[in-house]
């Protein structure tokens, strides 16, 4: 094989990430491996092996000054740093940083960008003392300088025969390490200044029907981490001790018999009810030790159908579409709250649990957890009790009539329950009016800004030896709204002191990020056309935008390195919510190629 081939060869590998795949070596060891095979494979016959190099300064390394993330800092971060799925334990998505505002934003240009490894994306980035650190496709994870994109270390997993790779959408900081879930069901922990594995502990067996996308939470000393799918007796959350990965407690989202709630799957046996896959990290609250996870629905909805009518037994369900309040240091489950009980469309409260202080439900100063479900209706419950307090409903749902001023009950339309038979239109459409695509809460104005997509759906009879969607017999596709004028993304606005919705912009392309929101006024979000947007934070009006390479599909964070603020976004189409609506808009061109990227932006 000649040189120019073999270089060939080389680049191809790195552009199937497969270079960076050397099974037994730790990340310093990777890096270098995939140094030299490059050097090595270099056209024009590679370096003279008597060459003497001039000397040259290295580039500082910001790993080198990197220090542990604390319990204070996670309950009170650096204004400049991104230290969980949402910046804060709160959940709120909001930046306090004010380099970038509604006059200068229009300035914004790129910094740098970095190729992934290819494939779809919807990791959340971190950063912490000048680090960026990115998850990508088929388990890899890197450091990069945050000022300047470049790698620092790369790990990359070789998942065994069996497992296919996921997407994930967070991982986790704390002390010395970077914690993250694995496509093979383990949970495992990063040094953060080499890459290295520290543990490794699997938590579900692959054989079990079980997956894992959402990422882990970690307070005082524990990595609460969930799975999801259709295993039999229910998902759950492990808790690992951050230090040694031992298993502290599991916390199951399929209420046992012997639990409050256990009676509520309609008489079907322990072993034969499944659901409550945990999609999305959790929240925490540190002045109530208490932890929030919303476990998802069932899928297997035909024998919660009618009621048994036993003495005792209900069909709720629970604690699918429920905010569940855990203790973190015992697992203990301290209340719950369920949003809609027996769930027979696949419309998860499982999404981010936002924690605001607000007016309680005897209207004195209270922390409430704030939430919604695909349907886009969202409830606020006391964050110490889970009492109701209020709901707001985005306008985005056709078949909740009314909800209970006092208990937040809502009564469905009888016409819109799936499994009479009888085909019939149900608004949103089940890939979500929202999603887990997490919102954004200014805390100074008490905004909350929502991704929504405006859909509907035709649920009707499965066709014979067709497998439904949903165990009731019933099938789902997609269409716009009976109203709809091609406009399906939209951002929204809502005041949650008045409940009022202050602004909406809408557009053609369905929104596929998350929301950041900062003190610098503006509002980030992205959208299946590829565009990144800024918006004015009061109003909606559009300040900036970019058009990136391929799809955003997480959200967007903001940070500071050497003094300067920068906006980031992780681009790879391919995640769920993406790929559910791009047939509503068949002009708007999807990515041929599978790609993945970082892209940071800063000011002049």
């Amino acid at each position: 094989m000649t040189r120019a081939r073999v270089a060939m060869l080389g680049i191809v590998l790195i552009a199937l990430g497969t270079l960076s795949r050397i099974g037994g070596q730790s990340a310093p060891q990777q890096r270098a491996s995939q140094q030299q095979q490059l050097r090595a494979n270099a056209p024009g016959g590679g370096l003279a092996p008597d060459a003497t190099l001039p000397r040259w300064p290295a580039a500082p390394n910001p790993l080198d000054a990197i220090t542990p993330v604390t319990d204070a800092m996670l309950n009170n971060p650096p204004a400049g740093e991104w230290l969980t799925w949402r910046r804060t334990y709160d959940d709120m998505g909001f930046s306090p940083l004010k380099q970038i505002t509604k006059d200068n934003v229009k300035n914004l240009r790129v910094a740098w960008s970095l190729t992934l490894p290819a494939g779809p994306n919807e990791a959340t980035p971190l950063v912490h003392g000048g680090v960026t650190f990115v998850h990508s496709y088929n388990d890899n994870v890197q450091a990069l300088d945050a000022a300047t994109g470049d790698e620092l270390w790369h790990y990359s997993r070789k998942l065994p025969e069996g497992a296919r790779p996921s997407v994930k959408r967070n991982m986790a900081l704390y002390s010395n390490k970077l914690f993250l879930g694995t496509s093979d069901l383990h949970v495992v922990a990063l040094d953060v200044k080499t890459g290295s594995v520290i543990w490794d502990e699997a938590i579900a067996n692959l054989s079990d029907g079980w997956n894992l996308t959402g990422g882990p939470l970690v307070a005082k000393g524990k990595v609460m981490q969930g799975i999801g799918g259709r295993g039999h007796g229910g998902a759950y959350i492990a808790a690992l001790d951050s230090e040694t990965g031992k298993e502290a407690w599991r916390f199951h989202s399929i209420a046992r018999p012997d639990q409050p709630g256990g009676n509520s799957w309609n008489g079907v046996p322990l072993e034969e009810r499944s659901g409550g896959s945990i999609w999305t990290a959790g929240s925490y609250d540190s002045d109530l030790n208490l932890v929030f996870f919303g476990p998802a629905p069932t899928y297997d909805t035909g024998p919660l159908r009618n009621p048994v009518g036993r003495p005792g037994i209900t069909n709720d369900a629970l604690y699918t579409n429920a905010t569940v309040a855990i203790n973190p240091d015992t697992g203990e489950l301290v209340w719950y709250y369920q949003h809609v009980p027996n769930d027979q469309w696949d419309f998860d409260w499982a999404f981010e649990r936002q924690i605001v202080p607000l007016r309680g439900a005897n209207g004195q100063p209270k922390k409430l957890v704030v939430t919604s479900g695909k349907p886009g209706v969202y409830d606020a419950v006391e964050a110490d009790t889970g009492k109701y307090v209020f709901s707001v409903d985005m306008g985005l749902q056709n078949f909740i009539t009314s909800i209970d001023p006092v208990t937040g009950a809502k009564k469905i339309d009888p016409k819109l329950i799936p499994g009479t038979g009888q085909p019939m239109v149900v608004c949103p459409h089940a890939g979500g009016g929202r999603s887990w695509l997490p919102g954004a809460i200014n805390p100074e104005t008490k905004t909350l800004y929502v991704p929504a997509v405006e859909t509907c759906m035709n649920l009707y009879p499965t066709p014979p030896g067709g497998r439904g969607f949903l165990s009731t017999g019933v099938s789902v596709n997609l269409r716009p709204r009976p109203d709809s004028d091609g406009r399906y993304g939209r951002l929204q606005a809502i005041n949650l002191d008045t409940r009022k919705t202050i602004w909406t912009e809408r557009q053609r392309a369905p929104q596929s990020t998350g929301v950041l929101a900062t003190a610098g006024g503006v509002v980030f979000a992205g959208a299946l056309d590829r565009w990144l947007t800024a918006y004015d934070d009061a109003n909606g009006k559009i300040l900036w935008r970019v058009r990136l390479n391929d799809v955003p599909n997480s959200a967007p964070i903001t940070y500071t390195a050497n003094g300067k603020q920068y906006l980031a976004v992780v681009v790879g189409y391919g995640g769920a919510q993406a790929a559910s609506f791009p047939q509503l808009t068949p002009e708007i061109p999807l990515p041929v190629a599978r790609s993945s990227a970082i892209w940071a932006f800063e000011l002049p």
